[in-house]
C-alpha cells in the first residue's frame, strides 16, 4: 500500500498532492496508476455534494454531477471494489480555498448506498455515498475557527440564492446532520473580574443603557462579560478591558464589533481596581 510522508490534518496545495500521490490535478476521485491509490477529496467550499461525517464514518458522495450516478463508472467502481483490488484510499478535505487537508487512509466500512441529491443543475437525481472509516484510531481534530470559517463562506453563499433556489436547497437538503468534533483554545478567565464588573453595572447594559431583559433563577439582573478588544485578539483580561452587557448587545458585538461601539465602551467610566 502506497504511504505518503504526510501527518493527518497536515495542509498542503493541489500541486504538492499531485506531485506525492502522481495523479491528476483536479476532480474529486482521482486514481493514480504509479502510486496504486486513489485520492478523493471532498471540497466543502465548492462541491455540490453533501458529504458529511457522521460519528467515525464519513459518507463520500461518488462521481457524477449531473443525472443519475453509476456505481459502475470510472472511480465509483475503484472505490466501491477497494477493499478488494488492494488501491489505496486517501481522504483529504478542503475548508480553506486552495488547501488540501489530508485526514489520512480510508477503507469502506459498508456497502454503498443510494440517496437522492441536487446535481449541479438543481434537479434531484440518485447519487452512491460510499460510508468510509479511517484505518486509524481517530481522525484529526480540525480547528474550531476553521468550521467557523466554512459555515461563514456558505451562509454568504446562501445570502446570495434567489427565493426559489434558497427554498429548493433547504427542502432538499439531508435531514441527518453531519457532526465532528473540533479542537479550540479555552482562554482562562478570571470569575472575579466577571463578576466585578456585572456588579458594577447594576443591571444595566453598558452599550445601550437598557436593564438587563430578564432576571436569572437568583433573581439577579441577566447580563453578559464582554472583552472590548477580544481576548483572542490580544485583548487584556482586566477591568479595564470588560464590560457587561445584555444578550443582544453582546452578540452584536461578537458579529459586527462596530469601532463606534467600541468607541463607547472604552469611555465607559472609569473602574476601580
Amino acid at each position: 500500500m502506497f504511504e505518503p510522508e504526510l501527518k493527518s490534518g497536515q495542509e498542503i496545495s493541489n500541486g504538492e498532492l499531485r506531485e506525492i500521490f502522481k495523479c491528476s490535478p483536479q476532480g474529486g476521485m482521482r486514481k493514480s496508476n504509479k502510486t496504486n491509490s486513489l485520492v478523493i477529496v471532498s471540497n466543502h467550499i465548492e462541491s455540490i455534494y453533501n458529504d458529511r461525517w457522521i460519528d467515525k464514518i464519513f459518507h463520500y458522495t461518488g462521481m457524477g454531477q449531473s443525472g443519475d450516478q453509476s456505481i459502475d463508472f470510472m472511480q465509483n467502481k475503484t472505490l466501491a471494489e477497494s477493499n478488494i483490488n488492494q488501491v489505496s484510499v486517501h481522504l483529504f478535505e478542503v475548508f480553506k480555498d486552495l488547501v488540501y487537508s489530508y485526514i489520512g487512509v480510508v477503507k469502506l466500512s459498508g456497502h454503498p448506498y443510494s440517496e437522492k441529491q441536487p446535481d449541479q443543475n438543481g434537479l434531484d437525481r440518485k447519487v452512491f455515498v460510499f460510508p468510509l472509516k479511517l484505518t486509524s484510531d481517530e481522525k484529526p481534530l480540525l480547528k474550531k475557527s476553521e468550521i467557523d470559517n466554512l459555515q461563514h463562506v456558505k451562509e454568504k453563499k446562501a445570502i446570495r440564492l434567489s427565493d426559489d433556489e434558497l427554498e429548493k436547497r433547504a427542502l432538499k437538503s439531508i435531514k441527518k446532520a453531519g457532526n465532528r468534533t473540533v479542537s479550540t483554545t479555552q482562554h482562562d478567565r478570571s470569575p472575579w473580574i466577571s463578576e466585578y464588573i456585572k456588579r458594577k453595572a447594576n443591571g444595566v447594559c453598558q452599550l445601550c443603557n437598557k436593564k438587563a431583559p430578564f432576571l436569572n433563577q437568583k433573581g439577579v439582573p441577566y447580563l453578559e462579560t464582554h472583552h472590548i478588544i477580544w481576548l483572542s485578539k490580544g485583548g487584556e483580561d482586566s477591568v479595564h478591558n470588560t464590560v457587561a452587557l445584555c444578550p443582544n448587545c453582546h452578540r452584536k458585538m461578537h458579529i459586527l464589533n462596530n469601532k463606534s461601539d467600541r468607541d463607547i465602551l472604552t469611555h465607559v467610566p472609569a473602574k476601580n481596581n
